[in-house]
């Protein structure tokens, strides 16, 4: 009688590949959660974790050490791990270079950066102030400006655009601006984007800062999606 295994005599299952530390940090998470734990909670003790969720010490610390990693929990002496405000971006941060990403990621940030210029309209007219105007206008002064959306310094946009973020008072979007841009610049420039440069109706930086004077959100949502006509067109199938 042969001994060979057949596909109707034995049935193979998937195995699951994830590590002890991959569930005990997903565990400790869904703690987290089911317990609507908050800010300047402490969680249990590494032994007690350690009993609860059947694995070894060192398990449990290496979970531990991802979550502080990504910004979660902190150590604090005689208290433990400690809930924390996370740093949401952090993660991004340390891969967002253009040699970390593919070409397909590359692109949908580069579309995401145009959607936030454009999607901020109502939030920037809504908070700016003449002081405001006075500074943009100012930064205006050494930005070249032409018919078109070339050449621009990745520096001129930083402090135009950064300063509208910085209008909205939103630490976050101020954040990810700055991570974006550089992409922007790369994806622009790279030949990643196969449509050419072309030339068309521009609004200049310094025409976007008469625009916002009126203080109008649709008027400046049209503008600022102008004023960035050629990277849609390249962006667009």
């Amino acid at each position: 009688m042969s001994n060979s295994i057949t596909e109707s005599s034995t049935v193979l299952k998937n195995i699951d590949t994830s590590s002890l530390v991959d569930k005990a940090e997903n565990s400790i998470v869904d703690f987290i959660k089911v317990n609507k734990l908050k800010v300047g909670d402490i969680l249990p003790k590494e032994l007690e974790l350690t009993e609860k969720l059947g694995v070894s010490r060192t398990v449990v610390r290496e979970a531990l050490l991802r979550l502080k990693s990504i910004g979660l929990i902190e150590s604090k002496k005689h208290k433990g791990a400690v809930i924390t405000n996370p740093d949401v971006l952090g993660s991004f941060k340390k891969v967002f270079h253009p040699s970390l990403l593919d070409n397909g990621t590359l692109k949908d940030l580069f579309e995401m950066r145009l959607a936030l210029e454009v999607g901020i309209a109502d939030f920037i007219i809504n908070k700016i102030t003449d002081q405001d105007i006075q500074e943009l206008e100012l930064l205006t002064e050494n930005i070249v400006s032409g018919d078109t959306a070339l050449p621009w310094s990745i520096e001129d946009e930083k402090k135009f655009h950064g300063k509208l973020y910085e209008i909205l008072g939103n630490s976050m979007l101020l954040e990810l601006q700055d991570l974006l841009i550089p992409i922007f610049q790369y994806v622009h420039q790279s030949g990643i984007l196969e449509k050419p440069i072309v030339e068309g109706d521009f609004i200049s930086h310094k025409e976007l800062v008469e625009v916002l004077k009126k203080r109008d959100a649709d008027a400046y949502r049209k503008a600022i999606r102008v004023h960035l006509n050629n990277h849609f067109a390249r962006i667009l199938a």
